[in-house]
């Protein structure tokens, strides 16, 4: 009698378990192009700080921010104070000079007292040119003034003033071109060069993208993310877009075979990042977790050690499942 009862129980228990209904594809690898998207934020192609060598009082700024500068366009006027009186010491010197070489040449003074002089000269003739390229500020290429710390008559004290913490009278951005650096996973090291083509997106002109150029490759990996850095140039026509904003840098790897699924199929777990499948196994569903790669409108790529060309990918009824349970193929 117990065993009649064992049996029945078994039977019951096994009459309880829900198979579940599901249709699947084969996976099976298509040719795609091979693109990886990395994010980043603009920046300026070159920036700088402008300041003269010492302290001193501003005597005029010529730019106000947002101005357009050209290389060698004087910006900034510093007090002439000092250089004129430089130059009142070196043609004083000067006098001197011409008049101890012509004693020299007779031999009225020694080789030492005319050594002397035209060193004196020499020094002069150096602050001279020091204090003419310190009194007044130009651009040292082609851009846009943003940002404007003092006014005219101010005093320039050489203390830190800027977001960058440097100081500065004038700052000035060059915006096309303009750069962005990206961070590849060190898989990639072998693949990315400089002179490596690129797209750029924004998401504030979708209808556009930027041509870009690796110009720069970093040669070290970083041992926390086990990334390196790549800096992007990036043609910027009609300057729509401006440093600080967020960009999508694209880079093409050549053509790979790859794992190719409805993006319905990809499931993600509540509360965190980590995307599975289900696979028909032997009856019943197996669960596997999935890195998704590309994305092709309603289909995206799947990237797992545990995918085999041929497995029985479920692409209906898998909302439903958990792993192990059994399930049914429905063929239509």
């Amino acid at each position: 009698m117990e065993g009649e009862k064992k049996n029945e129980s078994s039977a019951a228990s096994a009459s309880a378990i829900k198979i579940e209904k599901v249709k699947v594809m084969a996976l099976e690898p298509v040719t795609i192009g091979k693109n990886i998207e990395y994010t980043s934020t603009l920046k300026a192609f070159e920036e700088v700080h402008l300041v003269p060598s010492t302290p001193g009082r501003i005597e005029k700024i010529y730019v106000e921010v947002g101005s357009r500068v050209s290389k060698g366009d004087v910006l900034v006027q510093m007090d002439q104070t000092q250089l004129r009186q430089a130059i009142i010491q070196l043609q004083t010197l000067e006098t001197d000079y011409k008049r101890l070489d012509t004693l020299q040449k007779v031999g009225s003074i020694t080789r030492q007292q005319f050594d002397q002089i035209s060193a004196q000269v020499e020094i002069a003739r150096n602050n001279v040119e020091f204090l003419k390229e310190n009194t007044r500020l130009v651009a040292p290429f082609g851009g846009i003034i943003s940002g404007k710390y003092f006014e005219d008559g101010e005093m320039y004290s050489g203390a830190p003033n800027t977001t960058a913490g440097k100081a500065a009278i004038l700052s000035i951005v060059q915006i096309n071109p303009l750069k962005a650096i990206v961070n590849i996973p060190e898989t990639y090291f072998p693949a990315v060069g400089e002179g490596m083509k690129t797209r750029v997106l924004s998401d504030l002109y979708r209808d556009q993208e930027y041509a870009g150029q690796i110009m720069r490759k970093y040669p070290t990996i970083d041992p926390n993310t086990h990334s390196f850095q790549a800096e992007i140039r990036i043609e910027n026509p009609g300057e729509k877009l401006r440093p600080g904003m967020f960009c999508r840098v694209e880079l093409g790897f050549g053509e790979i075979e790859a794992l190719v699924v409805p993006a319905l199929a990809v499931l993600k777990m509540q509360g965190s990042n980590e995307r599975y499948i289900f696979l028909a196994d032997q009856g019943k569903a197996k669960r596997v977790s999935v890195t998704i790669g590309q994305r092709f409108d309603d289909k995206v790529e799947i990237i797992s050690n545990e995918l085999k060309v041929g497995d029985q990918l479920i692409i209906a009824g898998q909302s439903r499942l958990v792993d192990q349970v059994p399930v049914e193929i429905v063929i239509e």
